[in-house]
């Protein structure tokens, strides 16, 4: 092959360069020759022009002031990022010797189809690792914003995406983990989805719009309270995102609210690993007490109130004097504590060591608002939300069930305001959300869950907990 290149023995054959042009030192021209693949390489889009899209590696657009068509982007992982022909800025002259000049857009799309890039049989491997977890829902298709719907990437809430490009500090590109194509295409950047909540927020703080309807208006939901502002030099090394994202990892454990993406790593669990502490929070009556009992490893809780008959030591409660709980708050050893009846409760860190220590996994149900104190390196939390179904069928599950019955719709409704308060606050941190409509359903649904993190030989976690590691190491 690289003979074959050298004694330029190829096809198609170009044209011999005329003598005058490379005497020319104005504009220059750039001849292209593609072969003809499957793989399409330009998308046009134009502003109030729906155009059908064709998995491209490029876009088009027409500058405001020359009226000449340009490459206005080119895609990391597609035909023309892969060719290496084309670059942004470049001009289009003319498409297999039809000149593009004063025409409509309409008209060019069916020229520009047929083009394909030089095919390549190298499966695509990005530089980068920049690997994030997204912390909203995006759609594309009803984001009026966004440069070509159909260049863009459509992800959910939790999904795991490989950043592959930040030049753009509008519309950044990246693909999913684990998707066999590969190809990149355009999701908003960090600095986009704030500065779009920063256009909003000094409405929000004079009427009292709803934040769901807020999320409507803006095309992707928002975390509630997102306030900080940033800048991303067009230029900035991968070292510096990725230290960027460290950062607003590490504000997810202070009164920060979270940002839109935070930087994850793959977590390999060896066999001498501890298992990882599985954390249930919810609101109250949502049933994480009964899902919790169902399970094995639940780390007891310690308290001050005498023994009763049926309890045990180490089973139910850890049962402790009064001065030494005491001593334990003054040395901050507790997640959570609170005091019923005159007696202290609380989950303290030891319990929680004692049971991992055994190579148990623990399990502890805590206010969301206590979920800091574990997210550590240390014991890797995998966070599972229980929240409520709608009102409709908490009335007939709960009552059905009769744990809740003396409940009336006024309690149901303030624990689903509760479940959203949580969820908005807090879902930056959730790992799992479950829906506990019907608690044999949940019980098995959170089971399954917990088998598959279990087996996983890869998962997910916080970049700041394995950086977290290294520095131990």
């Amino acid at each position: 092959v690289h003979d074959a290149v050298a004694q330029r023995d190829f096809e198609p054959a170009l044209p011999p360069i005329p003598d005058d042009v490379l005497d020319d030192e104005e504009d220059s021209v750039k001849i292209v020759s593609l072969v003809k693949t499957k793989e399409p390489l330009v998308s046009i889009c134009f502003r109030q022009v729906k155009l059908k899209w064709s998995h491209t590696g490029a876009t088009i657009k027409r500058d405001e002031s020359t009226g000449a068509i340009v490459v206005a982007r080119i895609m990391k992982g597609g035909a023309a990022d892969k060719s290496g022909l084309i670059h942004e800025g470049d001009e289009l002259k003319e498409v297999n010797g039809v000149s593009l000049q004063h025409r409509k857009p309409k008209e060019i799309l069916p020229l520009l189809v047929s083009l394909t890039s030089i095919q390549s049989h190298s499966s695509l491997q990005y530089k980068e690792k920049l690997f994030v977890r997204a912390l909203f829902d995006y759609d594309p298709s009803e984001d009026p914003t966004i440069p070509c719907k159909d260049a863009a990437v459509a992800f959910k809430r939790g999904d795991v995406l490989q950043i592959v490009s930040t030049e753009d500090d509008t519309w950044w590109q990246a693909c999913h983990v684990g998707d066999s194509n590969s190809r990149a295409g355009l999701i908003p950047s960090q600095q986009l989805h704030e500065r779009s909540f920063h256009l909003i927020s000094p409405y929000l703080k004079k009427t009292s719009v709803h934040p769901d309807l807020i999320s409507y208006f803006l095309f992707i939901s928002f975390p509630a309270g997102l306030r900080r502002s940033f800048r991303l030099g067009r230029k900035a090394s991968w070292a510096t995102e990725a230290a960027r994202f460290r950062r607003w990892s590490t504000g997810v454990h202070g009164s920060i609210c979270p940002p839109t993406y935070i930087e994850v790593m793959r977590y390999h669990r060896e066999p001498k690993d501890r298992h990882r502490l599985v954390v249930l929070v919810g609101p109250s009556g949502v049933g994480v007490n009964e899902l919790k009992r169902s399970l094995p490893s639940s780390s007891p809780p310690d308290t001050t109130r005498e023994k009763r008959r049926q309890e045990s030591e180490g089973v139910d409660y850890h049962f402790v004097p009064v001065h030494m709980f005491e001593e334990l708050i003054l040395d901050h050893r507790f997640i959570e504590y609170g005091s019923h009846g005159g007696h202290y409760y609380g989950t303290s860190l030891d319990s929680v060591h004692r049971v991992m220590a055994e190579g148990k996994v623990c399990l502890l149900d805590v206010h969301p608002s206590k979920i800091k104190r574990v997210y550590t390196s240390e014991f890797k939390p995998y966070v599972v939300f229980v929240k409520p179904p709608c009102i409709e069928e908490l009335r007939v599950t709960r009552r059905r069930a009769k744990f809740v019955c003396d409940e009336e719709d006024e309690d149901f409704e303030d624990m689903i305001d509760m479940a959203e308060s949580m969820e908005t606050q807090y879902g930056h941190l959730f790992d799992r959300v479950i829906v506990n409509g019907d608690i044999a359903t949940a019980f098995r649904a959170l089971r399954a869950d917990l088998e598959r993190i279990y087996e996983a030989e890869i998962q997910w976690v916080p970049a700041d907990w394995t950086y977290t590691d290294s520095k131990e190491e």
